[in-house]
């Protein structure tokens, strides 16, 4: 009996922290927001479901009106209209009742903006994003000789190659070649620019979208707190294969990035594989614990 407690503590244990516990993608149909990964994303979500607090009520009392002037109104109940051309107390609640509304989402906006775009002071991690026609380049800046790689559309034809046949966690036209790899609860900055044309990075997960700019630097922040593969796009029109140039960050323990980082500085695509496999042990462990437990 113990054995089997120490089991189910053990597989509890492994699932609270695999790396793949927790991931975020585009789904089907989805018309809400995708679970926050970070702090700014709980923000976010949180003033989202404020908004509707105002918008749903003012949306259903203009219907009410309209109801109200079509029924009360119209020409049978008034065959001779009225010529009232001026009401005060409307004027002055038509006025001062937006803008007692727009205080109230205005000031909750601002906090969350200035917490947006105000990075903290020292980052742990500093990564640049180039946007290409029609791909993402990136570089740490870590160290003497800062590491660098592209980060391509996966092709299908890929799948085994690459170790990515799980198309549930590498889901087609989202799943990449190389992921950007960031340490869990780590400050990681942005610096996002584009070679060419205008793209937008945008990870909707981490609460981060802005815009890469040829020949400007730009600069974003974020902090994941779960760890997983997260996927995003580029959100600005940016030619004929803009819909193919997606975005996947993987947030693993600080242990795990230790080793994928000095692995990468000789080879980006077998340091991705043994992550990939270390993350897949971890996973087998919880199948293990959880088979002993039953």
């Amino acid at each position: 009996m113990k054995n089997k407690a120490y089991a189910v503590l053990a597989a509890l244990a492994c699932l609270l922290f695999a790396s793949s516990a927790f991931a975020d993608k585009p789904v089907e149909w989805q018309t809400s927001l995708q679970t926050a990964a970070t702090g700014i994303m709980e923000e976010i979500t949180w003033f989202e479901r404020y908004t509707l607090w105002f918008i749903i009520p003012i949306t259903l009392f203009v219907l009410l009106l309209l109801i109200v002037v079509v029924v009360k109104f119209r020409e049978g109940a008034n065959p001779v209209p009225s010529r009232t051309s001026h009401n005060t107390a409307i004027e002055v609640l038509w006025t001062v009742g937006p803008v007692i509304v727009l205080l109230f989402l205005a000031i909750p906006s601002f906090q969350l903006l200035t917490a947006q775009l105000t990075p903290p002071q020292n980052p742990d991690l500093t990564v640049k994003a180039t946007g290409n026609q029609w791909y993402w380049s990136y570089e740490y800046e870590v160290g003497e000789n800062p590491l660098s790689f592209d980060s391509l559309l996966m092709k299908e034809e890929d799948r085994a190659s690459l170790g990515k046949e799980d198309k549930a966690q590498y889901p087609r036209l989202l799943a990449v070649d190389n992921e950007v790899v960031v340490p869990v609860g780590k400050t990681v900055r942005m610096l996002v620019t584009a070679a060419d044309v205008i793209h937008a990075f945008a990870m909707p997960a981490f609460g981060v979208k802005i815009d890469a700019v040829p020949g400007r630097l730009n600069e974003t922040w974020f902090k994941a707190d779960r760890e997983g593969l997260y996927y995003g796009q580029c959100s600005e029109l940016c030619g004929k294969d803009h819909a193919y140039m997606p975005i996947a960050i993987r947030v693993v323990a600080q242990d795990k990035y230790d080793a994928w980082l000095a692995a990468a500085a000789t080879n980006i695509g077998e340091a991705n594989k043994a992550l990939m496999a270390s993350i897949d042990g971890t996973a087998k462990t919880v199948d293990v614990a959880a088979n002993a437990a039953q």
